[in-house]
């Protein structure tokens, strides 16, 4: 499975008011795993920032001034996200925000959901956590994720932060129970060793058996009935 967390930033509140996005910030999982590919661009709006957006994140109309403006990175940014699935904070506002920049590049683009399906993790949190704040900064605090070097918002530093809150939010990654203990040693075997040896197929035991439904049943609660193993 491949999702892509997206964050952007902008120069204001609403699209329809003309505001444009000024940063782009994506982060590859994979499996749910980061795979190490991003996606970042500054990019000129050719307006001006608003003092109260510039307030959130910090840029400056002097530094956007010889960054590329959407168009030019429109059809990379597209090539990216194909396939995948968004996970965005508050979807809503960032795909009003992307697909009025697609129609402006080009209508024939289309719409983000054209190329790619979304998961709105503020929807996810508002089931998971009732009457509770769901900001970003709220459930970074919640899920005891660390987010202390966060003074201003940031497009891919917003998105890392999702990251890492959507894997908890939904299981995370040490919660699955299969790391090795610590200090336990793993045997890697190497390529030639793997070509020789012959296959060995051991068979699951009752035990295991009841311990492996165990644990799905605990990850299906834990995500709200998402189990993927179990799809």
């Amino acid at each position: 499975m491949r999702q892509i967390v997206l964050d952007t930033e902008t120069t204001g509140l609403e699209a329809g008011k003309g505001h444009r996005i000024i940063e782009i910030g994506c982060i590859e999982l994979v499996e749910r795993r980061p795979s190490g590919r991003r996606f970042h661009r500054y990019l000129n709006p050719q307006r001006a920032v608003d003092e109260g957006a510039r307030a959130v994140h910090g840029i400056s109309d002097e530094f956007l001034a010889d960054k590329p403006r959407f168009a030019e990175v429109a059809l990379e940014f597209l090539q990216f996200i194909d396939g995948a699935e968004l996970v965005i904070h508050n979807a809503a506002f960032d795909l009003s925000f992307l697909d009025a920049e697609l129609a402006l590049a080009d209508p024939v683009l289309g719409r983000v959901v054209d190329h790619a399906s979304v998961l709105d993790t503020l929807a996810l949190a508002r089931e998971k956590y009732p009457g509770q704040r769901i900001s970003l900064d709220a459930l970074c605090k919640r899920l005891d994720i660390d987010n202390r070097h966060r003074e201003l918002h940031g497009a891919l530093l917003d998105a890392q932060l999702l990251a890492d809150v959507y894997l908890a939010m939904t299981g995370g990654q040490g919660d699955l129970g299969l790391a090795s203990s610590p200090g336990v040693a793993v045997a890697v075997p190497t390529m030639s060793s793997a070509a020789h040896a012959p296959v060995r197929v051991r068979h699951a035991g009752a035990a295991e058996v009841a311990a492996h439904e165990a644990r799905l049943s605990a990850i299906d609660k834990a995500s709200r009935g998402r189990c993927l193993w179990r799809a």
